[in-house]
């Protein structure tokens, strides 16, 4: 364990890019953090196969619907459906288009540099052209408001690619689930080095999307265009969501006088990495969605670990966050594994310097993050 008393940011690097060198995690490795990882991503793998088939489904099926009000129903609308999503008592979709968005506000990667090309725009206005043909009003509209609709096939856009992603990410996270219980992961490094092979099993899978109107079908991403799972939606959603975020509303002045939020979006920390758990169960605070879904596939015996505390289920949901939390350390070091120049146990010079200066910009970002507290 590193320990954060009397120990200056240098040596903290020193440290981590030690533990990184020698194969160990960026979370300890204890029997503790173990099963909080492995319960509670067997929980997300869970939600997020129901977000990403309806980030799907959105993308596919509600294409440029002005009042999508049915959108989370996955097309199959139900007086039983109805009632539950009076009483909310649903799947918050709702965080899965949090993350949506913002990926789509902080961009990044081979998707948000193709959205912008003239490619992208001549395939976007034959779909929008297509949508709104017998609709006068609409394409009167779009002369007055150029940017709107192309904004939201590019919305879309993400959307669809997000879900692609997910569906990967859920099915490494219900696998690793399995192989615990089967007792093939056995360490936090286990867990590190399956996420990692998961990632780099579909590095190169190709992030398409085509929608279908009036039976013709519009490539808004085809294979062509070379986009792919890894770079192209996995290194921008880390960016966006465990790193950037966005910041909670109730939480932070978004008075500009205040200067409580950073000018430059790349100064963001507002991400997964950082959160501060305590707030999670506060209005406004959309990592809530998220663990109020994920409550409810939380293995028996993480559960178990959950009650042993003195307030019982009563910060049930500020627990599970902390076990996140934790999980998506693993995740970053899967993450950092993978994008390495070279393999991070090279014994040539030249590259163990490459390596060590890639590190060092990962871990001097990560030293601001919850790293040290999930270790303390």
């Amino acid at each position: 364990m590193v320990i954060a008393t009397k120990t200056t940011k240098s040596q903290l690097i020193e440290a981590y890019i030690q533990r990184l060198e020698t194969g160990l995690a960026l979370l300890d490795d204890n029997p503790q953090n173990l099963i909080e990882v492995v319960g509670v991503l067997k929980s997300y793998g869970v939600v997020l196969d129901a977000y990403s088939v309806n980030l799907c489904y959105i993308a596919e099926n509600q294409f440029l619907r002005l009042f999508p009000i049915f959108k989370y129903f996955n097309g199959e609308i139900t007086a039983d459906k109805l009632w539950h999503n009076i009483w909310h008592d649903r799947i918050n979709y709702e965080y899965a288009e949090y993350c949506m968005k913002a990926m789509f506000w902080h961009g990044g990667g081979g998707l948000d540099a193709y959205l912008d090309t003239p490619e992208f725009a001549e395939r976007a206005e034959a779909a929008i052209q297509a949508r709104f043909k017998n609709n006068p009003l609409i394409l009167g509209l779009k002369k007055l408001f150029k940017d709107y609709l192309p904004e939201q096939v590019r919305q879309m856009c993400y959307y669809s690619a997000l879900g692609q992603f997910w569906r990967v990410m859920s099915d490494i996270f219900i696998d690793l689930s399995d192989l615990y219980d089967a007792g093939e992961i056995k360490s936090i490094p286990d867990v590190v080095t399956h996420i990692l092979n998961g990632l780099v099993k579909d590095a190169a899978r190709p992030i398409t999307y085509s929608v279908n109107i009036g039976g013709q079908d519009y490539d808004l991403m085809p294979e062509s265009v070379g986009l792919t799972f890894l770079m192209d939606t996995g290194v921008p959603y880390v960016e966006a969501v465990f790193f950037r975020g966005t910041p909670f509303p109730g939480t932070i002045s978004y008075n500009a006088q205040a200067y409580q939020i950073p000018y430059d979006q790349g100064a963001f920390s507002y991400g997964a990495l950082y959160a501060d758990p305590l707030p999670i169960g506060g209005a406004g605070i959309p990592p809530t969605l998220l663990m109020q879904d994920m409550r409810h596939f939380i293995p028996d015996y993480l559960m178990d670990i959950y009650h042993q505390g003195l307030r019982g289920e009563g910060d049930l949901r500020i627990k599970i966050c902390e076990s996140f939390q934790r999980s998506m350390f693993c995740v970053t070091t899967a993450a950092v594994q993978g994008l390495a120049p070279h393999p991070l146990d090279t014994k040539d010079p030249e590259e163990q310097q490459a390596n060590r200066k890639y590190l060092k910009g990962w871990l001097t970002r990560l030293l601001k993050s919850q790293m040290i507290v999930v270790n303390s």
